[in-house]
């Protein structure tokens, strides 16, 4: 396995008597999405401030290395190599954003022509040709958030942090910053991500860790923690009533829907679960006209994992 690109063991903060950090370990595999879920001041932006140096690590905190990095030993080397875009916006608006490009570019010391290149190369990448005479005041909420991620990847970064990068944006361009970061991803880039749309999460993480009192509560892939929850069930539903008393009795422990000719089977609906119940179907004679399988989705997993007041949540479908 490739060495990670973020590594933290026992990661601890306090501020005062309030404990925020209460040993947590991370582990970031390079060029993947990592996502860290949890409720508001769960610690998420802490978690990030301090990989990115911009915080210290708490008394009693294990080692750290970002980038392969030690943050402890040599923090300017891990500055070297990440780029972070916060929840508020790093761009200034009273100057253009191409002006903007060209000011990370000389704090990064790259030369005027260099600077340049490198600005006019990130300007078209992120759709802004168009835009960078114009002042940054005058660009729209999307605009802002793709020059503020090519402000960052001026000093072309290995690791990038986005702390809820999407927050504020409408829909067409929270999707338009999903396939900026899948792109990213696709280019050797690794991705920490924190943010509030659970569905940003199912979208792009490789990997989710969920934050609650300090600790991780659960880890692993958007399916994985899926799974952790009950609730998913296969439904079955037949057009034809013999069929389907033929089905309940071959079925035992279905729950029954007589009126829709319908049977749900108590299961995480994963292949082998899928197979071993068409194999009895199929021992039966029984051939059902329609199949779902109905899984909780991340709403399901905050909520028990956060202990959060329940709220209404739609399970996903996916028709087999």
């Amino acid at each position: 396995m490739s060495k990670p690109a973020i590594a933290a063991s026992g990661l601890r903060k306090s501020y005062g008597d309030k404990v925020v950090l209460d040993g947590v370990d991370l582990a970031v595999e390079e060029g993947t999405v990592f996502s860290l879920l949890g409720p508001n001041g769960a610690g998420k932006t802490t978690v990030v401030k301090i990989l990115s140096t911009l915080v210290s690590p708490g008394a009693g905190s294990g080692p750290i290395s970002v980038g392969g990095h030690d943050l402890a030993a040599d923090p300017q080397a891990v500055r070297s190599s990440i780029g972070v875009t916060g929840q508020f916006s790093a761009v200034d608006g009273l100057i253009t954003g191409e002006e903007n490009m060209l000011l990370m570019a000389d704090l990064h010391h790259l030369s005027r022509s260099e600077g340049r290149r490198v600005t006019a190369e990130l300007l078209e990448r992120f759709d802004l040709t168009e835009a960078a005479k114009k002042p940054a005041s005058t660009y729209s909420g999307g605009m802002k958030r793709r020059l503020d991620i090519a402000m960052t990847l001026v000093g072309d970064p290995r690791i990038i942090f986005l702390d809820e990068p999407t927050t504020g944006l409408d829909p067409r361009s929270r999707h338009n910053m999903w396939q900026i970061i899948r792109e990213l991803v696709t280019g050797g880039v690794t991705v920490f991500l924190t943010t509030q749309y659970l569905e940003e999460a199912d979208q792009l993480a490789d990997r989710i860790a969920v934050l609650n009192d300090g600790r991780i509560a659960a880890e692993g892939t958007a399916e994985e923690l899926k799974r952790m929850i009950p609730g998913g069930h296969v439904r079955l539903r037949f057009t034809d009533p013999l069929a389907y008393q033929r089905a309940a009795g071959a079925l035992s422990g279905a729950t029954r829907d007589d009126e829709a000719l319908a049977l749900q089977i108590a299961g995480d609906g994963s292949q082998r679960e899928l197979r071993a119940l068409l194999s009895r179907l199929d021992s039966a004679g029984i051939e059902a006209d329609e199949l779902t399988v109905h899984t909780p989705d991340l709403d399901d997993v905050f909520f028990a994992l956060t202990g959060a007041a329940a709220v209404p949540a739609q399970s996903k479908e996916s028709v087999r």
